[in-house]
């Protein structure tokens, strides 16, 4: 048996360049529903450095380290093809096929070909986007021209409720266009429980409807987005898991909100200089001892005070915390342990903690990203290597193309800008 041959040099025809039924078309994105305003986050080069505050520096950190961490797992390279033609991943797929039915150990990575290779570049993928996405409602809230009659708690709830309105909005849309919803092909890419969510949104339903009937409830798409969510509430763990919750109910229920509450109590005090064991604990407390999220976060931080580094640390995270049954590897119950205990073995260093969470292959598609927002708050901008810094602050729009461009230092600023004054470090 031969393997397949790469299609003949040309240029990918239109209708190819589409990442199918559940991708993102290759043709320019829509601009938006009325009333959701698209992010106004330049490009790199755009406008020179600003100085930042420390708790801009954190943020930064938080966006940045969410950013390598997302790039550093596995799976990104795979989310990141979906800037490519669909050709070229079909390609990739038949290669897989070949290796298995004839017994060969090369096995296939993402491939450009005749094509341009920028999108299989190191660099963020979908977490980092819909982390901008959560963003969004931060930087709505804090326009005092959009909501101002209402107060800041308010506010930010009801910005929240129209970011996800606005998505839903384009959905209904795009399924009114197909003959069925499941050909109808959507301006994102998205996790399952997004997909389900802003399904149940599109017909009529509300939370906490829409994450309860929702096939995957549990998974951590939440707990990314609660990362960003905790910049509304630095230093104040309990309305930062509130936030966290009114949001995470759009698309998840059980162990999906908790992790999602687990994540912002942490990032809330990682932004006012809090030690990595004081964020670990406000996480703890948001984890009910009677849930699989909860029992799996204090068995991995046992394991995470026995072992002598965060490299040591990973087979024993891979046996005892990690599932190997499930066809998906993005249980919140898995994931922000892995993340809490990763960031106590690392001390909050950003340097080891990102990379020993990708050594876990199972959970990559996540775990370094929300280990990377955790220390990267903790340590600042700074904190991360500057090379890193440099591949993954713009955002690609391999998940949400209309935030494509956009710069993670710069949105980390209007961030910040956004943000009452408050003490802290």
């Amino acid at each position: 048996a031969h393997p397949p041959q790469p299609p003949p040099t040309r240029p990918a025809p239109e209708d190819e360049a589409r990442s199918g039924p559940t991708g993102v078309q290759g043709a320019e994105p829509p601009g938006g529903v009325e009333g959701a305003k698209p992010l106004e986050v330049g490009r790199v080069g755009a406008a020179g450095a600003k100085p930042a505050g420390t708790r801009t520096r954190r943020i930064e950190g938080l966006l940045l380290g969410l950013a390598a961490g997302d790039a550093a797992g596995w799976p990104a390279a795979r989310h990141r093809a979906a800037r490519m033609p669909e050709w070229t991943r079909r390609l990739t797929r038949e290669l897989d096929t070949f290796a298995d039915q004839n017994a060969t150990t090369t096995l296939p990575v993402p491939i450009a070909l005749n094509q341009p290779p920028e999108p299989l570049r190191l660099g963020p993928s979908d977490d980092a986007e819909w982390a901008a996405f959560a963003a969004e409602a931060v930087l709505r809230a804090g326009d005092d021209t959009a909501l101002g009659d209402l107060s800041r708690h308010r506010r930010m709830r009801a910005a929240i409720d129209l970011t996800w309105n606005a998505v839903a909005s384009e959905v209904a849309a795009a399924a009114n266009r197909a003959p069925e919803i499941e050909s109808a092909v959507l301006p994102l890419r998205a996790r399952i429980s997004v997909r389900a969510g802003l399904g149940n949104l599109a017909t009529g339903l509300r939370p906490p409807a829409t994450g309860h009937d929702n096939p995957h409830y549990f998974d951590d798409a939440a707990c990314v987005r609660a990362c960003v969510l905790a910049v509304a509430h630095p230093g104040d763990p309990e309305l930062a898991a509130e936030l966290a919750e009114f949001d995470a109910r759009y698309t998840q229920d059980g162990d999906g909100v908790h992790g999602a509450r687990a994540m912002a109590a942490a990032l809330s005090l990682a932004l006012t200089g809090e030690p990595p064991d004081a964020c670990v604990k406000a996480a703890l407390a948001e984890l009910p001892p009677g849930t699989e999220i909860g029992r799996n976060a204090r068995h991995a931080l046992a394991l995470a005070d026995a072992a002598d580094s965060a490299f040591a640390l990973i087979p024993h995270l891979e046996h005892q915390i990690v599932d190997h049954v499930y066809s998906y590897g993005i249980a919140a119950a898995e994931t922000v342990p892995v993340a809490l205990a990763l960031t106590t073995a690392a001390q909050g260093r950003i340097a080891e903690a990102v990379p020993a969470a990708a050594c876990l292959s199972r959970v990559a598609d996540s775990a370094p990203a929300l280990v990377g927002a955790l220390t990267g708050a903790l340590g600042g901008g700074a904190a991360l290597p500057a090379s890193w810094s440099d591949a993954c602050r713009v955002l690609s729009g391999c998940a949400l193309p209309r935030l494509t461009g956009t710069d993670l230092v710069e949105l980390a600023e209007l961030l910040e800008a956004a943000q009452p004054a408050t003490t802290g470090g």
